[in-house]
């Protein structure tokens, strides 16, 4: 008999894949400051502790260096850690772990060892903190050959993907945007999770193509409506896999519309655009009837909570980018 559908926020919907994937397998255990009694401080794993124990729930000390050390160590003895990283600012004490060892240590065993580890991060602005609670730190990881690198933007999306990422035998930094976390939407308990590396169209259309992904796909999809109002006809792409990219879904969108915006919060410069863009032109160049448009972040240090409207990238910049395309 197939459940009805429920209606919960991202945080909650992370917390019910999370617990699924623990009733699933044992083998399944969560690391992280402080995780068990408190649930974690946008509450994602509330209530986690207390059905599975604090073993397999583990509160760790302040030290992110350690929390992914110790997975790495878990996952080569048969575990299937998921570690939560409690500010996006705060993984870089972890990014020797995560580079030199997480990334690569299924190559370098020739395959015969893999490290089934999903690192929670939440990322981006737009919650009124200052610099080290509001980065966007995906292009480092993305760069970073070895690692799978995803984001969900709905409470679907995170249920399906959070589960999927938990069952990959290769790493998987797993992005949350911390301003949809509370983002309320239907999800299907029931549904299998597809591919982690596939982009989703979310609104088909003929004008022009809009990719975007994490915090800003609600806000993607609220520019398309308005532009569906003044008879342009734009296709929203969720990129969902930021590495590796999906690139026949953009590929054969932008050879239909002949346009591309791209969208996200990181900075401008050798971010997730510049990357799309550089695809896109070697693949379907002569389809293009406009230059691609990035619309993302500056490239200074994420500003003081006041200022941080004027920094993120947001319905106004990025309509005004559709604009300018359609201008060719």
């Amino acid at each position: 008999m197939t459940s009805q559908p429920s209606t919960m926020p991202i945080a909650h919907a992370l917390n019910a894949g999370l617990r699924d994937a623990m009733e699933a397998d044992d083998k399944v255990m969560l690391i992280g400051e402080d995780i068990g009694q408190l649930g974690g401080v946008f509450r994602v794993t509330d209530g986690l502790q207390k059905g599975f124990g604090d073993l397999r729930v583990v509160d760790a000390p302040l030290g992110e260096a350690g929390i992914v050390g110790s997975a790495i160590g878990l996952a080569m003895a048969g575990y299937r850690p998921v570690c939560e990283i409690q500010f996006d600012g705060f993984v870089f004490p972890a990014m020797n772990q995560i580079t030199t060892q997480l990334a690569k240590y299924r190559h370098r065993s020739d395959g015969k060892i893999s490290l089934p580890v999903v690192i929670r991060i939440p990322v981006g602005g737009g919650i009124g903190a200052i610099e080290h609670h509001s980065e966007s730190p995906e292009a480092y990881f993305a760069h970073t050959a070895g690692l799978k690198v995803v984001t969900p933007s709905s409470p679907q999306e995170a249920y399906d993907m959070i589960r999927a990422a938990v069952r990959s035998d290769d790493p998987v930094i797993f992005l949350e945007p911390k301003r949809n976390y509370w983002l309320k939407g239907e999800v299907d308990l029931s549904r299998l999770p597809g591919p982690l590396e596939k982009a989703s169209i979310v609104r088909p259309g003929e004008d022009l193509t809009l990719v975007a992904y994490g915090a800003l796909l609600p806000v993607a999809r609220k520019v398309a409506d308005v532009c569906a109002e003044e008879g342009r006809n734009v296709e929203v792409i969720d990129l969902r896999s930021l590495s590796p990219i999906d690139d026949e879904t953009i590929v054969r969108s932008v050879e239909r519309t002949g346009r591309l915006v791209v969208a996200h919060e990181a900075s401008r410069s050798v971010g997730l655009g510049s990357e799309i863009a550089s695809r896109v032109q070697d693949a379907v160049f002569h389809s293009l009837e406009a230059p691609v448009i990035r619309v993302t972040g500056y490239d200074t240090p994420y500003p003081a909570s006041r200022l941080e409207e004027e920094w993120l990238p947001g319905f106004d910049r990025i309509l005004d980018a559709i604009d300018r395309s359609f201008s060719y």
